[in-house]
């Protein structure tokens, strides 16, 4: 699903991003509601920034990567934690393009995302390849998603992958259709 956003683009710098676990759920400018297998997942656009939520009967997981005043956690290239009742590990990197690589890059996540049927996007006034963009899926048990935040002005990418595992037997299973990918 891809949305045209009608709001500033309000996170301007790579360097701003902080991540964040277990945030109370911060105003949305788009929201897409997902059930994969036994976890109701909703992708949350916030600006230039995203959330994530995954709530299911053992508990609920949050996801936040936004410009967050007073935050003392920056971006970090990676975590691995215990989340509730699952494992929850993220990455992240940032990628610096030239401009015509970075419109082709743009282009191409863009149509990957608008595409994929559990995949949200939106796009900033001001520069088509301004954007950020989430692609959530359920593979072997886990629970997977990747993030894309676009900075055009500066020529960068920022690309995460989170992946969470349940402790907890039988749990975050495909549940027809809904759950493939």
């Amino acid at each position: 699903m891809l949305t045209s956003l009608t709001t500033a683009y309000t996170d301007t710098r790579a360097a701003d991003l902080a991540w964040a676990l277990g945030r109370e759920p911060l105003p949305a400018l788009a929201v897409r509601d997902l059930r994969l297998g036994s976890a109701a997942v909703q992708l949350r656009l916030l600006g230039a920034s995203h959330q994530v939520i995954v709530e299911e009967e053992h508990g609920t997981c949050s996801e936040t990567v936004a410009c967050m005043p007073g935050s003392s956690r920056p971006l970090p290239l990676g975590v691995a934690e215990r989340v509730g009742h699952w494992d929850y590990e993220f990455a992240a990197r940032v990628e610096t393009l030239s401009r015509g690589s970075f419109a082709g890059r743009a282009q191409e996540l863009l149509a990957l995302v608008a595409e994929h049927p559990h995949g949200l996007a939106g796009t900033f006034p001001g520069s088509p390849h301004a954007f950020t963009a989430l692609m959530a899926q359920l593979h072997e048990g886990q629970l997977r998603w990747r993030t894309w935040h676009a900075y055009p002005q500066e020529g960068r990418l920022v690309a995460t992958r989170t992946r969470i595992t349940s402790r907890t037997p039988a749990t975050l299973q495909a549940v027809g259709p809904s759950a493939a990918s």
